[in-house]
């Protein structure tokens, strides 16, 4: 248990100032479960700010596999495990509980870094047997999120990918992939790299209650617009759509990624898992008591009366009048501003692995 969190129940408002999770309950696979209380000896007030702690794990392998019908690929690579963006809804949450950690305030602030990804990938990429398609990042956790700064594993595979040729999406909710836009922008060249940017909300408080240590709207908007004038396609991500706290945005939001130089769109609605569900009701009952009950309403409403629905395809989208309601809007305000160009298929007859081995791996210019 670190300084300031209580590990069952709420810590302390000064201890997770800046963070998202408003608890950090035992998580799911744990035998026993431990209870925070004040004991009348101050020391919940005294409460130190939690810290950010990153551990090194040695990865046998990077790129994971999956097989769901209702996504767009088929392989990843997740440099980091939790993510310090704090987004209290963020559906990867649950996957702190494997590390025997809370998937509440544990995820966004006890992280862990893969240092030997770009190695793991050259090799799993030179192997004879491996048939490209495209890898995705940013699908569990966020590529760039703080740590990167100092970490710069997700630059390592960028460069490993590029040696390669390898086709790459991205998703992110951080401005500090301008910094690797030398490599973005000789992949965009050769059609090898598509980049999505999430966009929540445009204004400045809302997005910091919704993402607590994420970049502020306007940075995420000069991104997009940085990213499309060096030739990159990019597209706004409006998720997720959290009923009755940023759905009326929605329209704006695409309006202005298009302003900017995105070329596509895309939606997910809310979606509550295994322990995001209770980590959700907390942050919507204390930051938006009045809109508690009817957030809540709306969403129950789009998962046919349930907290949440797993069925494949209905997961992202939901059903019901509200969803369908949320549907029809994206679509018109999607062809209204155009960002309907989802761009032609990513470039795999470069690629320099697998049964076409890149020789003693010299290094390749960018040009």
């Amino acid at each position: 248990m670190q300084d300031g969190i209580l590990s069952e129940g709420f810590a302390h408002q000064e201890a997770r100032r800046g963070r998202g999770a408003r608890s950090n309950k035992t998580g799911r696979f744990e035998k026993e479960t431990r209870a925070g209380f004040d004991d009348g000896w101050g020391t919940v007030a005294d409460a130190e700010k939690i810290r950010t702690t990153v551990s090194y794990e040695k990865a046998r392998h990077i790129i994971t596999r999956n097989q769901s019908p209702d996504i767009g690929f088929d392989r990843s690579i997740n440099p980091y495990r939790g993510c310090e963006h704090g987004c209290v809804y963020c559906y990867a949450r649950p996957t702190h509980a494997y590390m025997g950690l809370s998937p509440g305030l544990d995820f966004e602030s006890r992280l862990f870094a893969k240092p030997n990804a770009a190695a793991l990938l050259e090799k799993e990429l030179s192997n004879p047997s491996y048939r490209v398609k495209p890898i995705a990042m940013g699908t569990n956790t966020d590529p760039y999120q703080p740590i990167e700064r100092k970490e710069r594993i997700t630059r390592s595979v960028l460069e490993t990918l590029w040696r390669f040729r390898h086709p790459l999406t991205i998703t992110t909710k951080s401005d500090l992939i301008l910094r690797d836009l030398d490599i973005l922008s000789a992949m965009a060249e050769k059609n090898l790299l598509r980049v999505a940017l999430s966009i929540t909300s445009l204004k400045a408080k809302l997005a910091r209650q919704m993402e607590p240590r994420a970049a502020t709207p306007s940075k995420r908007l000069a991104a997009i617009k940085s990213l499309s004038e060096a030739g990159v396609s990019v597209s706004v991500m409006f998720a997720p759509v959290l009923p009755a706290i940023n759905d009326s945005e929605m329209e704006r939001a695409l309006e202005k990624s298009a302003e900017a130089g995105a070329r596509g769109a895309g939606y997910v609605l809310l979606r509550l898992p295994l322990e995001i569900k209770d980590l959700y009701e907390e942050w919507l009952h204390e930051v938006f008591p009045d809109k508690a009950a009817r957030s809540l309403s709306l969403m129950r409403q789009m998962r046919g009366g349930k907290d949440y629905d797993a069925r494949w395809f209905l997961r992202h989208s939901g059903e019901g009048a509200y969803a369908q309601l949320i549907a029809r809007r994206f679509s018109l305000a999607k062809k209204r501003f155009g960002l309907e160009g989802a761009g032609e298929s990513l470039t795999r007859s470069l690629f320099r692995g697998g049964d076409r081995q890149l020789g003693l791996f010299d290094a390749v210019p960018l040009s």
